[in-house]
Order: C-alpha cells, then sequence, then structure tokens
C-alpha cells in the first residue's frame, strides 16, 4: 500500500489546527522552514519516520492516527473501517460477523 502524502498532510494540517497552532510556531518548534511544512501538509513534500514523530509529540497525536486516520487510544478506533467492511459484505455474512462479535463481547 503506498502512503498518500497529500492525505497525510491534510491530517497534520487538521491536528495542527486544532492544537491552535501557527505553520509559523510549529516549523520554529520543529526547527524547518514554514515553506517545507507547508509542502509537507499539501503533500508536495514526503515526510520521513524520523520527522513525522517529531510533528507528532508537538502535537499530541500519534502516527497511527496521522498515518491511517485512526487511534488506538480514541474511542472509536476502528469504527469507520469495521463499518466499511461491513458494508462491503453480503447480508448473510454480516449477520454472522454480528453473532461472533456480540459472543465475544458477551464472554
Amino acid at each position: 500500500m503506498a502512503l498518500d502524502y497529500s492525505v497525510i498532510g491534510e491530517r497534520l494540517k487538521k491536528t495542527r489546527m486544532e492544537k491552535g497552532l501557527t505553520q509559523e510556531k510549529l516549523a520554529e518548534k520543529l526547527d524547518v522552514s514554514i515553506a517545507f511544512l507547508s509542502r509537507i501538509e499539501r503533500g508536495s513534500s514526503h515526510i520521513n519516520l524520523k520527522r513525522l514523530s517529531q510533528i507528532c509529540s508537538i502535537l499530541g497525536t500519534t502516527e497511527g492516527h496521522i498515518l491511517n486516520g485512526t487511534s488506538s487510544n480514541s474511542r472509536n478506533y476502528l469504527s469507520e473501517d469495521f463499518a466499511k467492511l461491513l458494508k462491503n459484505c453480503p447480508s448473510e455474512k454480516q449477520k454472522l460477523i454480528y453473532e461472533v462479535a456480540k459472543t465475544i463481547i458477551e464472554n
């Protein structure tokens, strides 16, 4: 699976804005140029895992959230993925999955 850097950039930008940080402030904390950070957020510049980890640390988020859109710390972890999975299953398989999940939860 290839990484979609534009989606990663969008998630970084959204998280940065939710934290109330400007590009200037985040760039300063990372010791990078505003132009470089802007390119990352637009997806026109690739980001390595070390830099991603630095950004996530500053933004208080996880690499998993930025790369996949989900976080194992989130209450809704995998909800969207599970819903998509079920949507693409025939109804008889959905019923089976439901019964298995129900049994696991109850025991």
